[in-house]
């Protein structure tokens, strides 16, 4: 089965999504512990810690929000934040506290397992941790700092080198514009947002086929950017 031995918690207090949740990922092979409420989920994690967490943001206790950053007190694996708030406040909150992505409700049950798979094969595979990381047509030699297309070298500027190591040592997760700025400018320029737009342009036009249609680099709206190694919209 997909799921093989991995176990996921969900955290949610409407009892129709928890059963509809927990039957979908079942069917998938996932092993599966529900929480109706954010006490009830921090010390489920604490108790019998999951492999992935699926957490909304909306709970009756605790805030969403509180309930992940105790979460990343001490939990490594991927959080989805699962919630119904649409503002890109909430969505930039979360993943700067430590959320590998998000899904708004309603959702689609097919994305949000796509979404699933790429967090967990990102945190098997540990791509980042390897020389050479291949992803599609592309190859990165993080030793040598070469980016080859199809085989045939691409010339990146430093920034635009730096840039994209950084999405892909995060690859399938959805980064924020402050956190990229922050990691590739530094601190100074963290919420110059053009810089990225300009960078994130110029690497489309060297890496993918189309720019206009990305397969790897792509935007998420009023939020960041995703490297999508495994992503549903690829």
């Amino acid at each position: 089965m997909p799921g093989g031995d991995h176990l996921i918690l969900i955290v949610e207090d409407e009892q129709p999504i928890r059963r509809f949740l927990k039957a979908s990922l079942s069917n998938e092979g996932y092993r599966v512990l529900e929480a109706e409420n954010g006490q009830d989920g921090l010390r489920l994690a604490a108790s019998q810690p999951p492999d992935l967490v699926i957490l909304d943001l909306g709970l009756p206790d605790l805030d969403g929000q509180h309930v992940l950053k105790q979460l990343r007190d001490w939990f490594t694996g991927p959080v989805i934040v699962l919630s119904a708030r649409d503002q890109e406040t909430q969505k930039i909150q979360a993943l700067d506290s430590g959320a590998d992505d998000y899904v708004t409700k309603p959702f689609s049950i097919g994305e949000l397992l796509a979404r699933l798979r790429t967090a967990l094969r990102h945190t098997n595979r540990g791509a980042a941790e390897s020389s050479v990381v291949t992803i599609g047509d592309l190859k990165v030699d993080l030793t040598a700092r070469l980016v080859y297309r199809r085989e045939t070298e691409v010339h990146l500027t430093p920034l635009e080198y730096k840039l994209l190591v950084t999405m892909l040592k995060h690859a399938g997760k959805v980064l924020t514009h402050r956190f990229l700025l922050r990691e590739v400018w530094g601190p100074q320029d963290s919420r110059e947002n053009h810089y990225l737009r300009v960078f994130v342009a110029s690497l489309r036009r060297k890496l993918e086929d189309d720019p206009a249609r990305p397969r790897y680099l792509l935007t998420e709206q009023g939020v960041g950017y995703r490297f999508a190694a495994d992503d549903p919209r690829v």
